[in-house]
């Protein structure tokens, strides 16, 4: 599902040595779905709007300030109408969309993204085991709607046995409902709706639909620091001791954005130290309440345009923030690259 994680290595070798709790089916995966159906006609109504939104973007140009990044991020300074949208929910003023929130490394991404494509490779050591992931997602923006593809391979070592194969390819789906800019353009929030279905291609790390409605907050303060907060539950559709497994999953990005002007790097146009926090508690099953909670802390290198293209590299250190997450890695290092085009 989605960008990998430990905590989701750890879900997913579980299953291996827990046996199938006693507990009745839960009857949760019909909420999941009404969730899902409801967040579709919410995307659905976007998508089929977007053109006119885009339009009246258009229009307002010239009277609306909108920021490029989150180191150059300016108010409106006239007393001008900004609302747009469906029940005017929206500001021309937000900085959603326009590259103010750096890409996360293991937490979901919840900013529009209109052309991008990336790689990320993960490596963690615990006790008793290894992992790796190599993952690949594209992204591409229709009005004020991003759609998202992703797959991934894994190789997991547990106590000399090892399992590998690729994991669910993700189809996902998010764009915004509302959004808050105070008068100064301090405060720049942004309040949205995702989902991901997760299609098994029957590895040995795959047998199982996954379903995830979310709701994510895309939030700026001031010009450099940022926060992305995104809740979601996932349901496991399908066989074996993993079928049925509902998971709440959350997670935290905190960013600080220094721009070229502050910090002069050779053909670096944004320098941006980062720390997530990501944590996933099973709800049903045989470990009701059990959380693992991890941490990184890296940096995104945002390089100068060459051409039409953008590249992004970063790195980052992983390491576990409570008992359950030692179970699975004390550390590990995520890598990736991106492209905007």
């Amino acid at each position: 599902m989605h960008h990998m994680n430990l905590a989701e290595f750890s879900t997913s070798t579980s299953w291996i040595s827990t046996p199938d709790g006693d507990s009745p089916p839960s009857r949760k995966p019909s909420v999941t779905l009404r969730a899902l159906l409801g967040i579709a006609g919410i995307l659905a109504m976007m998508v089929w709007s977007g053109s006119s939104l885009s339009a009246q973007s258009t229009v307002d140009e010239k009277s609306v300030l909108v920021a490029p990044s989150a180191s150059s991020f300016s108010a409106l300074s006239s007393p001008v109408d900004t609302r747009y949208g469906l029940f005017d929910l929206l500001d021309h003023r937000s900085a959603y969309g326009q590259g103010v929130f750096p890409e996360p490394f293991l937490v979901d991404d919840s900013d529009l993204e209109v052309n991008e494509a990336r790689v990320d490779c993960l490596y963690s050591n615990g006790s008793g085991q290894k992992n790796y992931g190599v993952n690949a997602e594209m992204e591409k923006g229709f009005g004020l709607v991003t759609l998202e593809l992703e797959t991934g391979f894994s190789r997991n070592v547990i106590l000399g046995q090892m399992m590998q194969g690729l994991g669910n390819s993700s189809f996902g789906v998010r764009g915004p409902l509302f959004q808050y800019v105070s008068t100064s353009g301090f405060v720049n929030s942004t309040l949205g709706v995702a989902f991901e279905v997760g299609v098994p291609v029957l590895s040995s790390l795959s047998q199982n639909v996954e379903l995830v409605p979310k709701v994510f907050n895309d939030l700026a303060l001031g010009k450099h620091f940022t926060l992305q907060s995104v809740f979601g539950e996932s349901t496991l559709v399908g066989p074996g001791d993993g079928g049925g497994l509902q998971t709440f999953e959350y997670g935290f990005v905190f960013g600080y954005t220094i721009s070229h002007k502050e910090l002069s790097l050779p053909h670096v146009y944004e320098f941006i130290p980062m720390v997530e926090l990501i944590g996933n508690t099973e709800l049903n099953k045989s470990q009701p309440s059990f959380n693992t909670l991890q941490g990184d802390a890296g940096f995104r290198i945002n390089l100068q345009t060459i051409g039409s293209v953008t590249p992004k590299l970063g790195v980052a250190l992983t390491f576990p923030l409570n008992q359950a997450a030692r179970q699975s890695s004390s550390y590990g290092i995520v890598t990736s690259v991106i492209v905007e085009y």
